[in-house]
């Protein structure tokens, strides 16, 4: 444990490395752990970067003891779910992205949640056909959608785990039971919570003491229900999740919370399937960059922003100049204008992913920055990308909050996970059962039906997932995994990977710098400009280049994996509290 608070007292400041953590006496010698000074963790074998201590190593054990980077991926999520609640769990969805070191190959698995089969496109909207407030949505049953997760760990560990399942889960079962330290961001986040947080009375209970004040950082807090959680799908498999007691419990919670309550049943939780998808790869500066496709928009408007920058030389331009982030910036926003009109769940809808990552279409929209100043509204309007037969959708007016966790994960064999989870906004639902929160997944979906009579791709519909900006991604070069990366932080993960992408390809930047280096974000007209960083230095240029500029908190979790020639290279983001751990 020594180790651990160490670890979470050496957070840093938003764009700027931690300093390097001192290893103690429970440390083997031939494990890294933490930071280095450059912010990087250098290992021989393995490696997991994780968004908290406990989860690195427990996930780091499993491999320490022969697990396969699958085994490892249950060790961590299910740790995660414990001392990270407010970001993921097994109440909510993941997607996962994996090379398969033995069959050369890229394979993406979509554990992201389902609407309800008793779910209206109208879900969201109040009696008099307007969209309810984004919170008023959120919390209760109404958001909340058939949970992922267990069947995603499921699937993989059938296709990719070496190790007996129910041994993945004693490094979670173990701390659930005997307590662990809550963590400052915990601790602060639950503060911040408030009532909201008291809405419903187990939640309350679990986060709040009986005089009603919040956790404090520090206190050791146990969760015996999670622990009986995890046994019983330590022993039954995924099963004891989607049907049984577990799966009643769940749908009672949601269907009985009160003024908000929701529609899931235990019908949707028995015929809920992990689908598996194509990943969608696109080639920039002689590397393929590989990701998850519809329901995620990520690895779409990501290629899409590369394939845009491919036609200029940022190198040449370097990362201080404005003219580098009118270019990133602008691309950026073309990309969004096109995801929120066209990208969905394709199971459902049909989505131009081709004719999106084309190189001729990305070539005319990169037309669109050859100017000198920011573009204007019309402009960074949706493109015609090439369609496989006619159709055409109205905008999107779907709300993401950030919250969300991330992890990367290496094995001795070199398969290589990029895995991002979520339960979507801070807390979820604010619903609570068996231990866990469950997910406010549904208000992922536009709230709108329909834009100037043309039906929104995004809306709601029983059975359909909705879409996500998660972007897990690992880049190859000449076939081969090199680098594995994702973040947390709603709409902003799309711009947090691209950034790090353009930053390690184009500018050189090492994998500790990437996940530190400032934010500076344009998604829908407004540069977002991470305060307190250096980054701030470049408002008043990109104001002269005519962009509004907004400076506020932004709150990444890049984790990141660097496969070199002797070894790997891993970091995680200081903004939060994560580290790398390997051997």
């Amino acid at each position: 444990m020594k180790r651990v608070l160490i670890a979470l007292a050496t957070l840093a400041l938003a764009g700027t490395p931690a300093p390097a953590q001192q290893a103690s006496d429970t440390v083997a010698p031939e494990r890294a752990t933490g930071r280095a000074a450059a912010g990087i963790v250098t290992a021989t074998k393995h490696m997991v970067a994780a968004a908290h201590p406990l989860a690195a190593e427990a996930g780091a054990k499993i491999l320490d003891e022969g697990g396969s980077a699958i085994d490892a991926m249950i060790a961590v999520q299910t740790v995660l779910g414990l001392v990270e609640p407010q970001s993921s769990g097994l109440g909510g969805g993941a997607f996962l992205v994996y090379y398969d070191a033995q069959a050369k190959r890229i394979t993406t698995l979509d554990g992201r949640e389902t609407a309800p089969m008793e779910a209206t496109p109208t879900l969201f909207l109040d009696e008099k056909g307007e969209p309810l407030a984004f919170l008023d949505a959120v919390v209760g049953g109404r958001s909340v959608g058939t949970p992922g997760t267990v069947m995603l760990m499921q699937e993989a560990h059938n296709r990719w785990g070496v190790m007996a399942w129910k041994d993945l889960f004693a490094p979670a079962q173990k701390l659930a039971s005997d307590g662990f330290a809550v963590s400052p961001r915990l601790a602060a986040l639950v503060a911040a919570e408030g009532d909201r947080l008291k809405t419903f009375e187990p939640t309350a209970s679990y986060f709040f003491g009986a005089d009603g004040a919040p956790l404090k950082a520090g206190a050791i807090l146990k969760n015996p229900a999670y622990a009986e959680t995890l046994s019983a799908i330590a022993n039954g498999g995924a099963a004891a999740f989607y049907e049984g007691a577990i799966a009643e419990a769940i749908v009672d919670t949601v269907r009985m919370a009160g003024q908000n309550a929701g529609v899931l049943s235990l019908a949707d939780l028995a015929n809920y399937r992990v689908k598996e998808r194509k990943p969608v790869c696109v080639a920039y500066r002689a590397l393929d960059v590989c990701g998850m496709g519809p329901p995620s928009s990520g690895a779409v408007a990501i290629g899409q922003m590369l394939g845009m920058l491919e036609n200029f030389d940022l190198k040449a331009l370097g990362r201080d100049n404005p003219e580098s982030w009118r270019l990133i910036g602008d691309a950026q926003r073309l990309a969004f204008a096109d995801r929120e009109r066209y990208l969905a769940d394709t199971d459902f809808v049909p989505a131009p992913i081709k004719g999106l990552t084309d190189k001729t279409y990305l070539g005319e929209r990169a037309r669109l920055l050859d100017g000198d100043k920011a573009l204007g509204a019309d402009a960074a309007s949706a493109g015609k990308p090439e369609w496989d037969h006619a159709f055409n959708f109205g905008r999107d007016a779907a709300i993401e909050l950030p919250s969300t966790s991330h992890f990367v994960i290496v094995d001795d064999k070199g398969n290589v996970v990029s895995m991002t989870t979520t339960i979507e906004n801070g807390f979820g639902s604010r619903l609570m059962t068996n231990g866990f929160l469950l997910n406010n997944e549904l208000t992922d979906f536009s709230f709108k039906t329909h834009d100037d009579g043309l039906p929104v791709a995004n809306r709601v519909e029983p059975g359909k997932r909705p879409r996500s900006s998660m972007s897990p991604t690992i880049v190859l070069k000449d076939g081969k995994p090199l680098l594995a990366i994702g973040s947390p932080g709603g709409s902003q993960i799309i711009g947090y990977v691209a950034q790090a992408l353009i930053a390690y390809i184009d500018w050189g930047m090492d994998v500790g710098e990437i996940v530190a280096m400032p934010h500076l974000i344009n998604r829908f007209g407004t540069y977002d400009i991470e305060a307190g960083t250096d980054a701030e230095k470049l408002a008043g240029p990109l104001k002269d280049l005519g962009y509004e500029v907004k400076i506020g908190e932004m709150n990444s979790g890049l984790h990141a994996i660097e496969l070199i020639a002797d070894g790997l290279k891993g970091a995680a983001d200081p903004r939060r509290e994560g580290i790398a751990v390997g051997k």
